[in-house]
This record gives structure tokens, C-alpha cells and sequence, in this order.
């Protein structure tokens, strides 16, 4: 067989956290890319470069105080002890959070860049016709922002898939549970199993590769049809 059981877990596994931190973000980073365009706010710059920080930030040093926040002694671990949850470190929800922050500017960047695009004219349409801002944002905006909205998705799932750092950090290394496809090829190095890791190294090299073909031969296509 290509792939045995494990790394066949573990693509589950990834593609399942994945997803679920795409449509997490699509909710939490939709408003935070409308507020980011539209808002002339001073604090506008410190809540762009919070948002933008893990993009420059190692992510062991993410994963290492997202560790500490999420433990029996940081502010996250002791709500979740208190509502009954228990602490999120190595579980797969924890990943979950730690994957929402490291991700968060690969959802939100494409939108704000989307939403600026519109302009003031289509919204101040909305307007004269009494379109509430709420229906203003999901009949002119989202339609309009569409391409972004489809950008953004793209790179936060496939920025999650790739994701290493953060994960080992959070999750450790727990099969079917928070094992993902980059800790499982680290395995493999790591226990001199070259074929098995080029194998499913190979896999991820293809479908990084389709995502950025779909990706790139999708977008000149939005920009002639505007």
C-alpha cells in the first residue's frame, strides 16, 4: 500500500483540523477584515500588527505561551477547568485554538484587502436605498468581496495543513489524535523510515501544488469578470 494506516490517520486528521479552523475563522475574521477596512480608529495599527504578528513570529514561541495560556495555571486552562472542559493542551481542540491564532492572518489580510477593494460607492448606494449597514454587508459587500472571501479560505486551509510548530507544541505528538501529516513525517525522519516519509511528503508536495494552481489560475479569472 502507498500510504499505510497511520499516515492515512494522520491526512484525516489534518484535513479534519483544517476545515474546522477555516469555518472558525471565516466567522471570527470576517468582522475583524470589515472593521480593519473600514475603521480610522488609531488603535486600527496596533490591532493590524497583532493580527499580522504570527506571521513574523516563530511558531514555537506561539505555541509556547499559547501552552502556558491553555494550562492548569494560564487564564484559558483555568476557565475551561471551571465551565468542567478540562485543559486543551494536547487534545485536538487545542490544536484547534492554537491552529485559529496561527492562521489568523491568512483569513483576515485577503479580506480586509477584499473589503478596501469595494470602495465607498457601492455602500453608499446601499445607503439612498435604505439598506440597513447589516444588509448593505451581506447584499453588497460579501457578494462583491466574494474572490477575497475564496482567497482567504484557500491559504488558511492550506496554511493550516502545513502547519508543524504550533502543533508539535500544543498537541505533542498523540496518534489520532494530535498526530497531523508534518509531525507523522517527522516520524518517519526521525525513526530513519526515509521511504515512508518521502511518500507522504510526496503527497503533501501535490497538493500544495494544486492548491496554489487552483489558487492562481482561479484569480485572473474574478479580476476580468469585475
Amino acid at each position: 500500500m502507498f500510504l499505510n494506516d497511520s499516515d492515512l490517520q494522520a491526512i484525516w486528521l489534518t484535513v479534519r483540523l483544517a476545515g474546522i479552523v477555516t469555518l472558525i475563522l471565516l466567522l471570527v475574521g470576517t468582522p475583524i477584515a470589515w472593521w480593519l477596512a473600514r475603521s480610522k480608529a488609531w488603535w486600527k495599527g496596533p490591532v493590524s500588527a497583532v493580527v499580522a504578528m504570527p506571521l513574523v513570529l516563530p511558531p514555537s514561541v506561539l505555541g509556547f505561551y499559547l501552552l502556558l495560556a491553555m494550562g492548569p495555571n494560564g487564564p484559558v486552562g483555568q476557565l475551561t477547568t471551571a465551565l468542567g472542559i478540562g485543559l486543551l493542551p494536547f487534545t485536538f481542540w487545542g490544536l484547534v485554538i492554537g491552529s485559529v491564532f496561527y492562521s489568523l492572518p491568512f483569513m483576515v489580510q485577503p479580506l480586509q484587502t477584499a473589503f478596501e477593494s469595494i470602495g465607498e460607492r457601492p455602500l453608499e448606494v446601499a445607503a439612498t436605498l435604505r439598506a440597513s449597514p447589516l444588509d448593505a454587508f451581506f447584499t453588497v459587500a460579501v457578494p462583491l468581496a466574494l474572490p477575497g472571501f475564496l482567497t482567504a479560505s484557500i491559504l488558511t486551509f492550506a496554511h493550516t495543513v502545513g502547519e508543524f510548530g504550533v502543533v508539535l507544541m500544543i498537541g505533542g505528538n498523540i496518534p489520532g489524535v494530535t498526530r497531523v501529516a508534518s509531525v507523522q513525517i517527522y516520524d518517519h525522519v526521525e525513526a530513519l523510515e526515509y521511504l515512508q516519509a518521502h511518500r507522504l511528503s510526496a503527497v503533501m508536495l501535490v497538493f500544495s501544488f494544486v492548491v496554489l494552481l487552483a489558487l492562481y489560475a482561479w484569480r485572473p479569472k474574478t479580476v476580468k469578470g469585475a
